[in-house]
């Protein structure tokens, strides 16, 4: 059973996040209202878009399984006390090099030729997006582990060398596809050449929610179990709640920085391979949507817990699903539900302000007994 504090620190830590969306709902209203419509008819909209039938449900669904897993490059490091932005760079990193893993498997070239498209490989498709899924893997947590390697063994930074990270890795990106690994055959965007069809994440059964879904779900259980319920995840819980008693104790803390920052780059760069797998079938500009940066939305929601990181995807998921039909049942621009999120993460960040400050959520101070005068009758003879 819980004891009184850890029931207030449980309640503490599921109603501020609560009170703050439903506070961005109001401020969300008041933006609606300005521009003329009703507030409540929007609100019924969203959620009539995102979860009103099975179908907007899976739209939903697709939309939150990225967001698990970039998610993550948030939150794992954020136990060690690192605030790491990086999600949208590592996202497209493991893309890309999950795409190119998997033209070699299929064409054996990044670049192949007439003769090489007109027969894929053969090798069993299984294997294939194993290939692929490791290789986003491995991107994608190199790149955010050089970030860690800069901020132990330089002193960068993580915040900011991650946010430039970004760029970096969608300017890679956009030379690649526009250059060396371009296919001439796409003229609508530059992109790279498509994956076959038989090397594409499928869906699940009588849905279109792709097994990317899973993957999200799976790898968000494993990362709470790692960090909850492990020595590893203890010991970096310990690092991050004091590096110089971590270091004291004799923990090492260099590695126990590289390696949570792998991980958390690994699950971004698996996003990646999901995305392109599943929904783009090559790397172009459609793979920079964001959902890097909604992730860093989702892990502060979710108070950097994985298993909460679902709940919170699949709610924001929901939000970035509504978009569309906001813009065509109510004339509002498409970029309504980024303005929503934006209001819920300024929300957010101030109530980050409000724990440990709110009475209700404070362990009640123990009066201190009252002490009865001594007495001043005379004894009795």
């Amino acid at each position: 059973m819980l004891n009184s504090t850890n029931w207030r620190k449980t309640a503490e830590a599921i109603a501020i996040p609560i009170g703050a969306l439903l506070f961005s709902l109001v401020l969300f209203g008041v933006f609606c209202a300005l521009a003329g419509k009703n507030p409540f008819e929007v609100y019924g909209l969203i959620y009539k878009s995102a979860f009103g039938n099975w179908r907007a449900f899976q739209g939903t669904l697709l939309r939150a399984a990225p967001l698990m897993l970039t998610a993550l490059c948030t939150a794992l490091p954020a136990r060690l006390g690192l605030m790491i932005i990086g999600n949208e760079g590592a996202l497209v990193i493991g893309g890309l090099a999950s795409v190119m893993a998997g033209l070699v498997m299929s064409y054996g070239s990044v670049v192949p030729s007439a003769e090489q498209l007109k027969s894929v490989s053969g090798l069993p498709p299984i294997f294939v997006l194993l290939v692929m899924a490791l290789a986003g893997i491995v991107a994608g947590g190199l790149w955010i582990a050089a970030v860690g390697a800069l901020r132990h063994y330089r002193a960068v930074n993580e915040t900011i060398s991650s946010l430039l990270m970004n760029y970096i890795a969608i300017a890679i990106m956009n030379q690649l596809v526009g250059g060396p690994i371009k296919d001439p055959g796409e003229t609508i965007k530059a992109s790279s050449y498509a994956l076959p069809d038989i090397y594409r994440l499928t869906n699940l059964p009588s849905t279109r929610i792709h097994y990317g879904l899973l993957y999200g779900i799976i790898v968000c259980a494993i990362a709470y179990f790692l960090i909850q319920h492990t020595t590893f995840g203890f010991a970096a819980r310990t690092a991050g709640g004091n590096v110089k008693a971590a270091r004291i104790a004799g923990l090492p803390v260099g590695k126990l920085t590289i390696i949570i920052c792998f991980l958390a780059g690994s699950c971004a760069g698996l996003a990646g391979m999901v995305e392109v797998a599943a929904v783009h079938g090559r790397v172009n500009e459609s793979l920079v949507a964001g959902y890097g940066y909604t992730g860093i939305l989702v892990a502060f929601v979710a108070r950097y817990n994985p298993i909460a990181c679902v709940l919170v995807s699949i709610v924001l998921g929901g939000i970035l699903a509504s978009g569309g039909a906001l813009q065509r049942s109510l004339e509002m621009p498409d970029a309504t539900a980024l303005v929503f999120q934006g209001l819920v993460f300024l929300v957010i960040l101030y109530s980050e302000s409000l724990y440990g400050r709110l009475k209700i959520f404070k362990e009640p101070t123990p009066k201190a007994p009252v002490m009865s005068p001594p007495s001043t009758a005379a004894p009795a003879s």
